[in-house]
């Protein structure tokens, strides 16, 4: 009788052991457990610890509250002004309530991500190029407005969203780096204007200062000639004085002028009458002819080199 008893006591406790292991659970800290009773949602949500279910009765899910990164595949779209992009982004959420999770959506990390490229997409059609570039911190904002609204109904909070990257065409990039370069051109000579303005500006007070006092152009002269003699040159340039110069060109305008007005007013002295020529004689008819038949009786002198007449023959008497 004692040993049946042991014995059932025995399978008494073996069938508590087993089913104590059966409805025996343990939630972590950062999960809550939900519990279904025959299909149906129980209200209690299993705080982390141990718990107890009913085996064959209950099903316990268990779901994570922690913060859940979700990055974004690469979303292509063209912008308001019509510019083709490539913009990645990543996604911070977690569950706020355990039981909306399980039951609202099948299965909400999936419809958080599908949510968050379909409005990934939305904003960059909504935005300019350089809202993209420059005013990142508003579109993270519009988009997680966009991503919050549905979330919240299926017991998700979207904690933040980050736009990563923004990929443009090749030939936008060299578009902007010349548009860069063009604007760092003009701001470097606006700079340049502005110095030589300035620079100018002392340069004038510097030669009304020399102007009261011209003994400071000498010694802005010396000063030059030291600091060009100080660099170890064999030629010495030797600053010639300007004002000399226009005093020199002053000078001889003026001595040019003085001359052309002296010979201006010199009286012109008068010129001697030309000695008259004396009458050409008339000539005869008679003369003329006279004058061929002279030459015509002279006869012409074969070689002027030799004798021209043969000796005279002695004398017989000598």
């Amino acid at each position: 009788m004692i040993e049946d008893l042991l014995v059932a006591a025995a399978g008494v406790a073996a069938a508590a052991a087993v089913y104590a292991g059966a409805a025996a659970r343990v939630v972590k800290q950062y999960e809550r457990g939900v519990v279904f009773r025959f299909g149906r949602l129980r209200n209690d949500v299993r705080a982390p610890g141990f718990t107890m279910i009913v085996p064959g009765v209950d099903r316990l899910h268990k779901v994570n509250m922690q913060i859940v990164t979700m990055p974004v595949p690469a979303q292509e779209g063209i912008t308001r002004d019509n510019v083709t992009v490539r913009v990645d982004a990543v996604v911070y959420f977690k569950v706020v309530d355990a039981a909306e999770a399980l039951i609202r959506v099948e299965d909400y990390k999936f419809a958080v991500s599908q949510m968050a490229q379909t409005s990934l997409r939305s904003i960059i059609g909504k935005s300019d190029l350089d809202d993209l570039l420059s005013n990142r911190e508003k579109l993270n904002q519009g988009l997680e407005l966009m991503l919050d609204s549905p979330a919240i109904g299926w017991g998700v909070q979207i904690d933040r969203v980050e736009i990563k990257d923004v990929s443009l065409p090749e030939t936008m990039k060299r578009s902007m780096a010349r548009q860069a370069e063009a604007d760092r051109e003009r701001r470097a000579r606006v700079i340049n204007a502005d110095a030589e303005l300035q620079a100018s500006k002392k340069l004038a007070e510097a030669a009304a200062v020399m102007s009261d006092q011209p003994a400071a152009l000498q010694l802005r002269l010396l000063q030059t000639v030291v600091a060009v003699a100080a660099e170890k040159n064999s030629t010495l340039v030797l600053p010639f004085p300007v004002e000399l110069l226009r005093f020199l060109e002053r000078s001889t305008m003026g001595s040019a002028a003085a001359v052309g007005e002296a010979s201006a007013e010199a009286p012109t002295p008068p010129t001697a009458p030309a000695p008259p020529t004396a009458p050409t004689p008339p000539v005869s008819d008679a003369y003329l002819k006279g004058a061929a038949h002279a030459a015509e009786g002279v006869e012409p002198v074969g070689d002027l080199t030799g004798a021209s007449v043969d000796p005279a023959p002695p004398d017989e008497g000598a």
